[in-house]
C-alpha cells in the first residue's frame, strides 16, 4: 500500500524507475543481483511505487522482476508495457500488483513511430486498460511524448483512459522540452478538463526535469516519476534525491522518505551503473557541504545556515571546510583549533601566505598533514629569524 507526503492537503506519491527507465541509459545494464538489491533500498527508503522492468523482454528482465516481487516489499511493484494485451499477460505472470501501459500522442509519434491514427491509438489504450483492470492491477496509462500532443487530443486521451478505468494518467516530456511555466500552464489546464491523478514523467534535456517535475505538482499533479541520481535516456529523468528534498524543503511537504538513505543509495546506483556521482550533484555530492572560500567558511563556522540550505545529516552527508587558495585567517584559527593549537591572527597571516602558495603549487586544497607542515616551517624560521 502506498503511503504519499502531503503537499497543500494533496497526497503526492514518489514513482521511481530507475530499474526500467533508469537502466535505459545509453551503455547501463544492472546485474540482477543490483536490481534486486536497489529494489530493496527504495522500499527501505519509503518509496511508494517501483517501476521494476518489463516482463515481455522475457529472460533475466522477467525472472529478476518475479524475485523483486517474491521478496514481499512494502511498495507497490509496477512493470512497463505497451499498449497490448500479451504485454501485459506477462506482467500478470510476474504477479505485480502495478502496470504502466504507454501509447505515443503526439501527431509526430503517432504518424512516424506507430505509423498509425489518433482513433487506433484512443481503441488500443482503452483495450489494454480495461484487460489490466478486469485483472485487478492499478493501471498507470502513459501518455509518451504528451508535451508535444495536442491538447485537445490529450484531454480526449485522459477521458478515455479514465472511463475504461486507468487510475492515473503519466504525462510524458519524453524529449525533455518543457519549461517550468509552461509545464503548469499545461498540467492546470489538462486537470481542469479531465480529474484524474496525474504523474509528471519529466526528462532532463535542458536540465529542466525536476524543476518541470515540481510545477506540474504545484499544478495539481499527484504523482512524481523520478530515477535515483536522474539517470535515464540521453540527459536522464528527474532526480529522487532533487524531487523529495524540494518537496520537503522548498514546497514545505512533510517528508516520508528517509532521506538519510539518499547518499548510499546514490553511491550504490552509481557504481551499479558505472556514472560516478559529479562532485557538484545536487544534494548529495560531495561539494554540496564542503566549503574552502574564507567568508562561506567563515560563516559556516558561525552558523552553517548561513551557507547551507539544509543539515548535511538530512541525506548522510558530512560538512567539510577545506583551507586552500581561497580560505581567510578564520579558517585557519579554526583549523588549528581541530588540532589543539591556538594561531594569533598575526601568525594566522603569515602562514596563510605560506598556504596560498602551496596551493597554487599544488593546484588543489591542502591535507591536515600539510597545514601541520606548513606551520611547524613557520614556526622554525620564526625562531631562527629568517
Amino acid at each position: 500500500m502506498m503511503v504519499a507526503t502531503e503537499y497543500m492537503g494533496r497526497k503526492i506519491y514518489i514513482v521511481d524507475t530507475t530499474l526500467r527507465d533508469g537502466e535505459q541509459t545509453a551503455g547501463v545494464v544492472f546485474a540482477n543481483r543490483e536490481k534486486i538489491t536497489i529494489a530493496k533500498m527504495l522500499c527501505d527508503l519509503g518509496v511508494d511505487q517501483i517501476e521494476a522492468g518489463i516482463p515481455v523482454m522475457g529472460g533475466d528482465e522477467k525472472e529478476t522482476l518475479k524475485a523483486i516481487v517474491d521478496l514481499g516489499l512494502n511498495c507497490s511493484i509496477m512493470a512497463w508495457n505497451r499498449a497490448v494485451v500479451e504485454d501485459i499477460k506477462q506482467s500478470l505472470d510476474c504477479g505485480v500488483d502495478a502496470v504502466a501501459i504507454s501509447i505515443s500522442v503526439s501527431d509526430i509519434h503517432i504518424e512516424y513511430k506507430l505509423k498509425s491514427t489518433r482513433e487506433r491509438v484512443l481503441e488500443q489504450i482503452a483495450r489494454a486498460v480495461d484487460f489490466a483492470k478486469k485483472n485487478n492491477l492499478y493501471v498507470s496509462a502513459n501518455a509518451e511524448d504528451a508535451s508535444r500532443a495536442d491538447e485537445e487530443f490529450l484531454v480526449q486521451f485522459a477521458k478515455t483512459v479514465k472511463e475504461a478505468g486507468a487510475d492515473r494518467l503519466r504525462y510524458c516530456d519524453t524529449v525533455g522540452i518543457l519549461e517550468p511555466f509552461e509545464a503548469y500552464a499545461k498540467i492546470k489546464r489538462l486537470l481542469e478538463a479531465v480529474d484524474i491523478d496525474l504523474e509528471m514523467h519529466m526528462h532532463n534535456d535542458f536540465g529542466l526535469a525536476t524543476a518541470n517535475t515540481i510545477a506540474g505538482i504545484k499544478a495539481g499533479a499527484t504523482h512524481a516519476g523520478v530515477t535515483v541520481n536522474g539517470l535515464g535516456e540521453r540527459a536522464g529523468n528527474a532526480a529522487l534525491e532533487e524531487v523529495a528534498m524540494t518537496l520537503k524543503h522548498l514546497l514545505q511537504c512533510e517528508m516520508l522518505l528517509n532521506t538519510k538513505g539518499f547518499l548510499e543509495l546514490s553511491h550504490y546506483v552509481a557504481n551499479a551503473s558505472g556514472r560516478p556521482l559529479p562532485l557538484s550533484k545536487p544534494i548529495v555530492g560531495k561539494n554540496m557541504f564542503t566549503h574552502e572560500s574564507g567568508i562561506h567558511a567563515d560563516g559556516a563556522y558561525k552558523n552553517p545556515k548561513t551557507y547551507e540550505a539544509f543539515d548535511p545529516e538530512e541525506v548522510g552527508l558530512i560538512r567539510q571546510i577545506l583551507v586552500g587558495k581561497h580560505s581567510g585567517t578564520a579558517t585557519l584559527i579554526n583549523k588549528f583549533q581541530e588540532f589543539n593549537l591556538d594561531l594569533s591572527k598575526e601568525l594566522s597571516k603569515m602562514l596563510l601566505e605560506k598556504v596560498r602558495k602551496s596551493a597554487i603549487e599544488l593546484k588543489r586544497p591542502l591535507f591536515d598533514k600539510e597545514l601541520v607542515q606548513l606551520y611547524q616551517e613557520l614556526k622554525e624560521e620564526l625562531s631562527t629569524g629568517e
